[in-house]
């Protein structure tokens, strides 16, 4: 990720419209990964995890979590969040390199592929198939495609809204979203985007054999998730 993007995640943001956003947000997120967990005694990592506010859920299916994230003020967070619970471990980038091959059952790494360049999705995708065990599944999650529009995700945002009562902050959240440091951002740095066919060549070619089913992870269905396996 570049220094632009993680000092933005590293600060204070308005990303999520009020807390019952941010709330329902990482809730949604940790009970699909809940459901991809393949057993009680499964190692999870969630890769680029940002609050993750509801990890205890995943926690609570699973053997050992893994959170990771390159903000170090996240982590912080993270860690005074979550140390009375022993099954969750906070960790920095480094440290997930440095875990030894095969030692992992599943990872998430939702809306992060938009933020990296190719080529670090390149070894990112190949450090996790060194990591995954041969059972093993990667997700990824929130990834945009070359055609799509601003107007799909106000759409999701509003849907998700509606179906989680905050509708009123949301239309107030995406009229600040013009004026934010985000926007700004965004249209500085771009955004990495994949078709379907160009991400599941790209699994394919870290070693991985890959699906593309929307409805694994996220709220947003026109945006793509992709369960990966090792081959």
């Amino acid at each position: 990720m570049s220094s632009d993007w993680l000092s933005f995640w590293d600060s204070p943001h308005s990303i999520y419209v009020n807390a019952r956003h941010k709330d329902v947000h990482y809730r949604l997120i940790a009970d699909q990964i809940v459901a991809l967990v393949p057993s009680r005694g499964a190692r999870v990592l969630d890769y680029g995890c940002g609050e993750a506010l509801h990890a205890d859920r995943v926690a609570a299916a699973a053997g050992e979590v893994l959170l990771c994230d390159a903000a170090p003020s996240v982590r912080a967070g993270l860690s005074a969040r979550f140390a009375a619970n022993p099954a969750i471990k906070v960790i920095a980038p480094p440290e997930v390199a440095a875990l030894p091959a095969h030692s992992l059952d599943l990872v998430a790494l939702h809306s992060v592929v938009q933020y990296l360049s190719a080529q670090d999705a390149d070894a990112l995708f190949s450090l996790f198939r060194r990591l995954l065990r041969k059972e093993g599944a990667l997700i990824v999650g929130d990834v945009l495609t070359p055609d799509h529009a601003a107007s799909a995700d106000v759409m999701a945002l509003l849907r998700f809204a509606a179906a989680n009562g905050f509708v009123g902050a949301a239309l107030v959240g995406l009229t600040r979203t013009v004026f934010s440091d985000y926007r700004r951002l965004r249209a500085r740095l771009g955004i990495t985007r994949y078709s379907e066919t160009a991400m599941t060549a790209k699994l394919a070619a870290a070693g991985f054999s890959a699906r593309c089913d929307p409805k694994l992870i996220g709220h947003d269905r026109a945006r793509l998730a992709f369960i990966a396996q090792p081959r």
